[in-house]
């Protein structure tokens, strides 16, 4: 491969204008790949972040209740119109076994009862409807970092506290050390105090949320040693709905993953991750098109040369190495410089950038890409060198 690599590097630089201006397109593609999959990459990761910051991946709740129609005497006709029943605070039956089950799978990190359910702050005169929350907090935390958001106090639940949202507190008029009244609505009633303020960044929780102690829930929402759902995390994020479909046919209970919850969600990132792979393909496909026509061109430029090689004893196969040396070299240093003006766009874009995400550059990012343009190069050059290896030395010579 001597021989051969010495010839490329030489055609390579008599024509140095045409090396040069492919080596800068290749560079600019490459760049334009590094850091549309890096802000995507990283503007998917911060929404997922952001959405399951506030919930869990998977919710297991009791069955939804239906009704049971009495079967029609055989040989009648049987007209019915049915109203779906509505569906009240239950509790898990078996919850206890329920937990101890869910922990002994493999794909599932944390798993944590929750006792939730309408209710009523009330302080003097001023009566806010709530989202009671009673949970275990080591188990919680594992779910959702609440101790995190804390901005007043701190996240302590149980014996007669307890932690609220910004907002709620804010309407309220209410601080750390406060007296809150609960009241449910089968009128049972609860004074706690708060022990801290949190700020989730969701308005909806950080206006409705107060957490309280599993067993003060369980006494005002009149469910005694009862739990209203489970929540669960897992291994695999994008695993979720395969992990829920199992506790489902494990327990009979209805397992919902985030990703039904957030079916939205799901489809934008996949509609970004399809045009993210388009964009990769088309810049990708243009990098090869511009090394095809820079080396055919240097095919019909140096036919004399090729002959008078060809003549002196290069044989075909050789002649074909040539220029797939030439695509590759053009595609591995072409992309190394791409790769670095990638890395220096994300690098301005986490410096200068509006601020709203950190975008991580991932370390295998880079060496893949560079390995996809040298290839790209290489298949690129094989038309170019196949014709090149197929002149005839005599009629090349003859012909320039």
């Amino acid at each position: 491969m001597w021989i051969e690599s010495t010839i490329a590097l030489k055609f390579l630089r008599q024509g140095l204008i045409q090396t040069a201006l492919i080596l800068v397109g290749i560079a600019g593609g490459v760049a334009v790949i590094v850091f549309i999959t890096t802000l995507i990459t990283g503007l998917q990761s911060n929404i997922i972040d952001r959405t399951l910051g506030t919930q869990s991946h998977i919710r297991v709740e009791p069955p939804d209740e239906i009704n049971r129609l009495a079967a029609a005497p055989a040989g009648t006709l049987a007209l019915r119109l049915e109203d779906k029943r509505a569906q009240r605070l239950r509790s898990i039956n078996n919850w206890i076994q329920v937990r101890d089950t869910l922990d002994t799978l493999a794909e599932i990190t944390a798993v944590s009862p929750v006792t939730a359910g309408p209710a009523f702050a009330r302080r003097g005169d001023v009566r806010k409807a709530i989202s009671l929350v009673g949970i275990d907090p080591p188990r919680y935390e594992k779910i959702i970092h609440v101790s995190k958001d804390i901005i007043a106090g701190q996240f302590r639940v149980g014996a007669g506290d307890a932690v609220i949202g910004k907002l709620l507190a804010t309407e309220l008029g209410m601080q750390v050390g406060s007296k809150l009244r609960l009241e449910s609505g089968d009128g049972s009633t609860a004074i706690v105090t708060i022990a801290g303020i949190f700020e989730l960044g969701v308005r909806d929780l950080d206006l409705r949320y107060v957490y309280v102690d599993l067993k003060q829930a369980q006494s005002l929402l009149n469910l005694a040693g009862g739990v209203t759902l489970i929540d669960v995390t897992v291994r695999d994020l994008f695993a979720a709905d395969v992990a829920a479909n199992r506790i489902t046919r494990l327990t009979g209970l209805k397992a919902e993953s985030w990703m039904q919850t957030n079916a939205q969600l799901m489809n934008a990132l996949r509609s970004q991750t399809i045009s993210t792979t388009m964009i990769r393909f088309f810049v990708a496909l243009s990098v090869a098109f511009g090394i095809a026509s820079v080396l055919a061109i240097s095919v019909t430029q140096r036919t004399r040369e090729i002959g008078i090689l060809r003549a002196m004893g290069i044989r075909r196969r050789q002649m074909l190495q040539v220029f797939l040396v030439q695509g590759a070299l053009l595609g591995l240093v072409g992309s190394t410089a791409g790769a670095l003006a990638g890395y220096a766009l994300v690098w301005v874009f986490n410096t200068f950038g509006p601020g709203l995400f950190y975008i991580p550059l991932p370390l295998g990012l880079i060496p893949v890409t560079m390995a996809a343009a040298t290839i790209t190069g290489v298949l690129a050059a094989m038309v170019p060198a196949w014709r090149a290896s197929r002149l005839n030395p005599v009629e090349a010579i003859r012909y320039v």
